[in-house]
């Protein structure tokens, strides 16, 4: 199980890395942009979309890098105020909703992406750029954050087993 554990974290720094340059590259694009823009008065027909389209990925993709980190949002004040033993049972309880959610996102993600894969689906604006690969994105990201999600829940698990039991 470990080494498991070990493999999905590894694919989700990997993405997470990935993810960060893809930041750089929209600060580029919007630093272009605004140059293009002011200072020749000649915007670009690529750059916003450009810069939604690669956002869009790299929110999506990020997620599981921050599950990894455990850097999603927590009520820190209600759900640091609660015993050890509440807070287990209240992480039990919102896994379940976590893993319907999550499914549901892959399934619907996908029949979107594989809708738009075959279509060959483009913006329909004027530069045109196609944008199934960000709708294949969705069940991907939804897949790495349900396995990282998955990694904690059951890493968290054995491992205060581990440590009640000692």
């Amino acid at each position: 199980m470990a080494r498991l554990f070990t493999a999905i974290d590894a694919v989700n720094e990997w993405t997470g890395r990935i993810v960060g340059f893809q930041i750089v590259f929209i600060v580029g694009v919007v630093v272009y942009e605004i140059v293009a823009r002011s200072l020749f008065s000649k915007p670009t027909l690529w750059a916003n979309e450009t810069m939604v389209y690669v956002t869009a990925m790299a929110y999506l993709l990020g997620g599981g890098y921050a599950l990894l980190y455990r850097r999603h949002v927590i009520v820190d004040v209600v759900y640091q105020r609660l015993s050890s033993r509440t807070r287990g049972r209240l992480d039990l309880v919102t896994f379940l909703f976590f893993v319907f959610y999550m499914l549901t996102l892959i399934w619907v993600g996908w029949v979107f992406a594989w809708d738009s894969v075959q279509l060959r689906e483009t913006a329909g604006t004027p530069w045109n750029p196609p944008i199934y690969p960000v709708k294949l994105s969705i069940p991907l990201a939804g897949g790495l954050v349900l396995l990282q999600g998955l990694a904690n829940v059951l890493r968290d698990f054995y491992g205060s087993r581990g440590e009640s039991g000692s």
